[in-house]
């Protein structure tokens, strides 16, 4: 597995664009995360239906249609220097079939930031464009509203990214495997990949890949289908280490997930700090580096944004 194109990192005064390619967006909250990103010296640009709730669907921000065009308008201007996330919830998979993957392709890369539902579209960015991406805090999202943490790793993530290519797990991070891996970093919220799998354009192995995952809200025995489906499709077939990031709301799963993958024999680490968790970390996506899963750290081999 190869590295993919990494983004320009932002400079103060950068514009950029907020978008809603899943479920509806509160203003209060969306208000308040442009404050903050006002306070970091960005120019940010709401999208034309961030605020749209769909008429028949209430947990869509809008229709499909508008919000893949919202998502497409922001990446192919040339006036936008990033593309964040309002929030997650559901509806990426319904619209990310109705990109101009063509015309983005011919656009420039821009940092792009998400997580939950927008791990599908962290999947298609380097799968279609083969651009590297942002698994990280959204704008209207509470922990990052209220979470200096969360907010200072985006940031420096963003506007100085060699200041955090060493990226060490939240505290209480454990060794679930000891060894070291090297791979380049993928994945990101559980049932988000294995509903992928078999869909147009779908990564069918994360061979050469340091797999990040965490999930919110999930019983024991989802978690347990989704590993399964994943592992008999052969999905992990040729993975060089697994990160575990947060299981907020979910049942207990680390003897579950040693069940499922302890068998896999790489490195793994879990509670690493991603996801659904208070000051969740910002976790490159399509970047080289090295698992050191006694240490508790991933190691990039370049800054996630030049």
């Amino acid at each position: 597995m190869t590295s993919l194109i990494r983004a320009q990192r932002l400079a103060p005064g950068a514009r950029v664009a907020v978008v809603a390619p899943s479920g509806p967006v509160p203003e209060d909250r969306l208000q308040a995360g442009l404050d903050i990103l006002r306070g970091w010296d960005l120019d940010p640009v709401v999208a034309a239906h961030v605020l749209d709730v769909h008429g028949e669907f209430d947990y869509l921000a809008g229709s499909d249609a508008g919000r893949a065009a919202d998502l497409q308008s922001a990446w192919c201007d040339p006036q936008i220097d990033a593309v964040l996330c309002a929030r997650g919830g559901y509806g990426a998979p319904r619209m990310v079939d109705l990109l101009d993957w063509e015309a983005m392709r011919a656009a420039r890369p821009k940092p792009f930031v998400g997580y939950s539902d927008i791990t599908t579209l962290h999947e298609a960015f380097a799968l279609r464009l083969g651009v590297s991406t942002l698994h990280g805090p959204m704008v209207a999202a509470a922990d990052f509203l209220k979470n200096p943490r969360a907010q200072d790793h985006l940031r420096a993530t963003l506007f100085a990214p060699e200041t955090v290519r060493v990226v060490t797990g939240a505290p209480g991070w454990a060794t679930l495997v000891p060894g070291t891996a090297r791979g380049v970093t993928l994945g990101g919220c559980l049932c988000l990949l294995a509903a992928d799998l078999g869909a147009q354009g779908a990564r069918d192995s994360a061979r050469g890949g340091l797999v990040c995952l965490e999930d919110v809200g999930e019983e024991a025995y989802r978690i347990d289908r989704y590993l399964t489906q994943l592992l008999r499709a052969g999905w992990f077939d040729g993975a060089s280490g697994v990160l575990l990031g947060s299981w907020a709301e979910c049942e207990p799963v680390r003897t579950l997930l040693i069940d499922r993958l302890g068998g896999l024999g790489v490195p793994m680490v879990e509670e690493f700090g991603f996801g659904h968790c208070d000051g969740a970390l910002t976790l490159p996506l399509g970047v080289p580096g090295e698992l050191d899963a006694e240490a508790g750290t991933l190691t990039l081999d370049e800054p996630a944004l030049r």
